[in-house]
């Protein structure tokens, strides 16, 4: 598949994960929701390593690779699936789609690429004000909605980590093997949490939870991972993050159209703010280099005429 591909293809599958997640936790609880979909997800990511041919290597390289991966698919969603039982599903896109800010701010720091400039800096800043926004927005609902916004936020940072650790890795491994390892380090904490959380399992489940639950472990665990890997193998960790600047808005507008999900002003004012600081932070300056390439060449054909 090609890069482009992937990209789109994992756009959709983020779109769609939050209300599929919260779907996926009413009536049985968030950690069998969670426990249940790694499971499935990585019994799949193993049928596709074997249909494959490729082993599942136990190295030391290997090993420190699927460590790093389970920080975010452990860490990271974990977190993820506790706020989903106190916010709106879009809230949940909506804070993840910082991650490109706080991936450069770790890339500088991790992988010494460039320091953020000026216009980026304010691009930070716009995001802190949008998260302060939805903060405010979560008093109001009340202190569990923060709780579950800060939660998010702590998701978004270990999600960003994990992809910034990985690209420092000279690992070698493919994007399926390394999502078959990282689901395979996050499972026994994943049934641990489970286990200290009472270890409850629902006598029955609703045809939408189970829906959910095998979207989730079949699509969004399987093709979503796989190809997160994919990209980040070939692409920055800040260009990964990229395609959270479109999933918030589908995420938010799914949210309200499927599961009746209000929308106010502050929700609006706090996705203004975060898009914006996208938009200042990575297509701004995408916009800008064209016409500073050209800038040199004209210049060179003024001289020559």
């Amino acid at each position: 598949m090609s890069v482009p591909a992937a990209y789109v293809t994992v756009i959709v599958i983020w779109s769609t994960t939050p209300l599929a997640i919260k779907w996926s936790t009413e009536e049985v609880g968030f950690l069998f929701g969670a426990v249940a979909r790694m499971t499935l997800g990585f019994l799949c990511v193993y049928a596709l390593l074997r249909w494959r041919r490729e082993p599942l290597r136990g190295d030391a390289r290997a090993l420190r690779a699927y460590a790093t991966a389970a920080l975010g698919i452990y860490g990271a969603m974990i977190a993820t699936y506790w706020a989903a039982q106190h916010v709106p599903s879009g809230w949940i896109s909506l804070i993840f789609g910082l991650s490109p800010l706080v991936t450069a701010v770790l890339a500088a720091a991790l992988l010494g690429e460039r320091a953020p400039g000026a216009h980026r800096l304010l691009a930070q800043g716009l995001g802190l004000a949008g998260l302060a926004v939805i903060f405010y927005r979560g008093a109001a609902i009340g202190p569990d909605a923060v709780r579950g916004i800060a939660a998010l936020a702590w998701a978004t940072a270990c999600h960003c980590l994990s992809a910034v650790l990985l690209k420092r890795q000279d690992h070698g491994l493919s994007s399926t093997g390394l999502a078959a390892g990282g689901l395979l380090a996050a499972l026994p904490p994943y049934y641990l949490s489970w286990y200290l959380g009472g270890a409850e399992v629902p006598h029955a489940l609703p045809g939408y939870v189970l829906g959910s639950i095998a979207y989730l472990g079949v699509v969004a665990t399987t093709c979503g991972f796989t190809l997160y890997y994919y990209i980040l193998a070939r692409q920055s960790p800040v260009q990964l993050a990229l395609i959270t600047f479109v999933s918030p808005l589908s995420a938010l507008l799914l949210g309200r159209w499927l599961n009746d999900e209000a929308v106010d002003g502050r929700v609006v004012l706090g996705a203004g703010c975060v898009l914006g600081a996208l938009f200042l932070h990575e297509v701004w300056p995408a916009l800008r280099r064209p016409r500073a390439a050209a800038a040199p060449l004209l210049a060179g054909d003024t001289a020559r005429g």
